[in-house]
């Protein structure tokens, strides 16, 4: 039986140095992934862009997935934070309006990269835990409709999934089209995901 490489992180970024230097191995890695795709993507070119080693990259990861795997949780985790704080708003309107504004700027504000990783991340998804970011955020939007007077027929659990995949679907073709309005495409977003559940947005 095939031994499968290690996919985490060689050593914990303890200390400040460390730290930026991860951040900097992360970072050059997405930069890298948004111009020149997968065919430019090494652990070599990724050492090189982030101005260190390549013996220094090794020390952090032990290969090209596990820094696939951290950029994938940097930028889920960001994203998450984002969804909850949204969902804290008193006003569910208000709430749901947020999270969806989360999802539209985090795959404008990157979109090659965003839709570089949601391939990677299909790939490595038993290793990497963003589908535990996207369930936790469906938990999240679940809560928020909870509290809301709207009659779900299908029940919020599904109506939470149906609007996470009207907003990304929106969001991911108007990445594909190059499309940089994001007050724009919000807009339209929002029209389509209250429209789903019933209501007018300025309802």
């Amino acid at each position: 039986m095939l031994r499968q490489p290690p996919l985490q992180p060689r050593k914990q970024a303890t200390q400040a140095r460390s730290a930026r230097t991860v951040e900097n191995i992360l970072e050059a890695a997405a930069r890298i992934l948004e111009g020149l795709g997968f065919e430019g993507y090494t652990t070599n070119a990724i050492a090189a862009k982030a101005g260190v080693s390549i013996g220094s990259l090794y020390q952090y990861f032990p290969n090209k997935d596990a820094i696939t795997i951290a950029l994938i949780k940097r930028e889920t985790a960001r994203l998450l934070a984002d969804v909850t704080m949204a969902a804290a708003e008193r006003d569910w309107r208000v709430a749901i309006a947020k999270m969806v504004e989360a999802g539209v700027v985090h795959q404008l504000r990157r979109p090659r990269l965003a839709w570089l990783l949601d391939v990677e991340e299909g790939r490595l998804r038993e290793q990497s835990s963003g589908m535990q970011i996207v369930n936790a955020m469906h938990l999240k939007l679940v809560e928020v409709l909870m509290k809301s007077q709207i009659d779900l027929r299908e029940g919020a659990v599904v109506v939470a999934f149906d609007m996470m995949a009207i907003t990304r679907g929106m969001t991911d073709m108007a990445g594909t089209r190059g499309e940089t309005d994001t007050g724009a495409l919000l807009n339209r977003v929002l029209r389509a995901v209250f429209r789903y559940v019933g209501i007018d947005k300025e309802d």
